[in-house]
């Protein structure tokens, strides 16, 4: 993959928004939204055609999914190699993903947790946390994750492998649902038992903290 390159101009991309009204989806949506929680600044994204095209559709807000711009299209070929860190650690639930139903449709997803170190060839070799095939659809899909591999999030990489037979991958959208917490801090309810009587759990060895930090998912 050491050859992309930002040769090729590639516009023009329908989006059909479809006849639904989305108007009474927001709320539903937005519980256990992560955008808030996402570290925008050290986003980063490789074989992207035009610079920071990736943080740019994170940014979108759930009432902006529909709109076609910002867009992230690959550059050299069809893959994308995107790393997500968040400000806390995090319990994912599902991802939400909008592309189109074009052949530039991503097909394969990987997901990887906590790598920071991850490129285009390690991707392709590393079995990653979970594998997706994504629908080619211009709808927005809410992929759900096996939330016990997915308990101790820090970031995401997200490897978009292949696609429907385009030269190019095109996302308009992209977020997550899940619980956050603050890194070295409980969820609430299990810092108010654990700090009634913390001597309950020394038996066996188990700090306030490490209890904290052991929360998996379902």
């Amino acid at each position: 993959m050491s050859e992309h390159c930002h040769d090729e101009d590639h516009s023009g991309h329908d989006h059909s928004h479809g006849e639904h009204d989305h108007s009474d989806d927001i709320t539903p949506a937005l519980q256990h939204s992560l955008y808030q929680h996402i570290n925008f600044d050290n986003v980063s994204t490789l074989n992207e055609s035009e610079a920071d095209s990736g943080k740019a559709i994170l940014r979108k807000t759930w009432a902006e999914r529909l709109e076609p711009q910002p867009e992230l299209q690959s550059d050299a070929d069809e893959q994308i190699l995107m790393h997500i860190p968040f400000t806390g650690q995090v319990k994912l639930h599902s991802i939400l993903i909008r592309t189109s139903n074009s052949e530039s449709a991503p097909q394969t997803l990987k997901v990887f947790i906590n790598r920071d170190d991850l490129d285009f060839s390690i991707a392709s070799e590393l079995a990653p946390t979970q594998e997706f095939t994504l629908s080619q659809t211009s709808d927005v899909q809410d992929i759900p994750v096996k939330r016990a591999r997915f308990g101790k999030v820090q970031s995401l990489t997200l490897f978009v492998e292949d696609n429907y037979g385009d030269d190019i991958t095109t996302l308009s959208y992209l977020g997550f649902k899940g619980d956050w917490m603050q890194l070295g801090r409980a969820p609430t309810n299990i810092l108010y038992e654990a700090a009634a009587n913390p001597a309950d759990h020394a038996i066996k060895g188990t700090s306030t903290n490490q209890m904290g930090s052991n929360i998996g998912g379902r």
